[in-house]
């Protein structure tokens, strides 16, 4: 089978016929020259899926579901809220964020948050090429960006990366049924009136991650990796 893994968006099942949209058949069809009878995988959250291709036809490619090859995944929750940056740092931190293992992107505006919009579409496909080049299954789903008020409403257990925290670890014994997130702060930091904010929502785990002063991009990949570990 070739290492070709396509986010299908439809159902998946057993015994499916049924064809890839214009994007994904030219991918595999005249990128990596994928020819009929050959296969390919596919996968969403019932899992992942062998697809055989059946023909080729006004460039569309039609594929046939043979087996199931993996099924969904059971995992933890692990939620990222975070301030906009600027585009290139920005596709960067969600891929990498991606890859590591985060499942819901939360974006907020903060007072000192520079970037004040998003391009949501954008963002979802450098999150589905991440998933599918990083043997994921489940793609994580990206909100629009919401006032941190509006932020602390969730359900969640809260890691608070702050500069001004004396604790560096994780206490385990906080850690609920409720998806993890980790909130992490704009370029120059929270505002003192947004730290108190924070502080006071329940169950919220002050940590320093780390004595210098990371760049946005550099604190979202040092945070997920070392909660990530810890969680799961």
């Amino acid at each position: 089978m070739s290492n070709i893994r396509l986010f299908y968006r439809e159902s998946l099942s057993f015994n499916l016929i049924a064809t890839l949209n214009k994007s994904q058949s030219h991918y595999v069809s005249k990128v990596m020259r994928i020819k009929e009878n050959e296969v390919f995988s596919l996968f969403n959250s019932s899992g992942e899926w062998e697809a055989k291709i059946l023909g080729i036809s006004k460039s569309i490619v039609e594929f046939n579901v043979t087996k199931q090859l993996r099924q969904k995944e059971n995992f933890k929750e692990l939620w990222l809220a975070f301030s906009p940056i600027k585009s290139n740092y920005f596709n960067f931190m969600i891929q990498k964020a991606t890859e590591l293992g985060v499942t819901k992107f939360l974006p907020i505006i903060f007072d000192r948050t520079i970037v004040r919009k998003i391009n949501k579409e954008r963002l979802e496909k450098v999150i589905i090429e991440a998933a599918e080049q990083s043997n994921r299954i489940n793609v994580p789903d990206i909100e629009q960006p919401q006032t941190l008020e509006s932020f602390l409403k969730n359900d969640m257990d809260l890691i608070f990366t702050d500069l001004n925290a004396s604790n560096n670890k994780i206490d385990l014994k906080k850690i609920t049924a409720s998806p993890t997130c980790v909130i992490i702060g704009p370029e120059g930091d929270f505002s003192e009136q947004e730290r108190q904010e924070i502080l006071k929502f329940k169950g919220v785990q002050p940590i320093k991650i780390n004595e210098n002063i990371l760049r946005s991009e550099t604190a979202v990949i040092s945070a997920i990796s070392i909660i990530n570990y810890v969680i799961n």
